[in-house]
């Protein structure tokens, strides 16, 4: 294992109801969800994470070679195995191994302003130069609208 996966690991923690905010990337940052079925699919797993009562999305984002979500945990669930579980679905799906090791986590705190740290998320594709406004990008969810 790498030092940086190491790292992305100390003090992470899993509490039930918890606000997370969880940037994974793409293998050597390819580009993969420019493709829109590919986008699509992640957002399906999303949802059914959801579904499945592991997650409660608040926001979330497929960009091209990474995915920022921001969801409250579900009781008994194990942040480390719902991240695993999402790519690991996405991967068979796809038939290829598509992933980067590890994932970022951000605990969100108590003083922290969670629809902000949700609209950072979904204007990422302006950020990005990849649409002049939210709207005109495809792949992304706030819950507040």
């Amino acid at each position: 294992m790498l030092q940086h996966q190491k790292n992305l690991r100390i003090g992470r923690f899993s509490q039930a109801n918890q606000i997370y905010h969880i940037t994974f990337t793409t293998k050597n940052r390819a580009p993969i969800f420019n493709n829109f079925a590919n986008a699509h699919l992640v957002t399906r797993m999303l949802k059914q994470s959801d579904a499945l009562q592991h997650t409660s999305t608040l926001a979330f984002v497929v960009m091209p070679d990474h995915i920022h979500w921001l969801f409250a945990l579900g009781s008994k669930q194990q942040l480390q195995h719902v991240i695993k579980t999402i790519k690991s679905k996405v991967t068979i799906k796809m038939g290829q191994p598509i992933w980067q090791a590890g994932f970022y986590d951000h605990a969100i705190r108590k003083h922290e302003d969670v629809i902000a740290i949700a609209r950072y998320i979904i204007a990422n594709p302006i950020r990005a130069g990849l649409v002049a406004r939210v709207g005109d990008y495809p792949h992304w969810h706030v819950a507040w609208l």
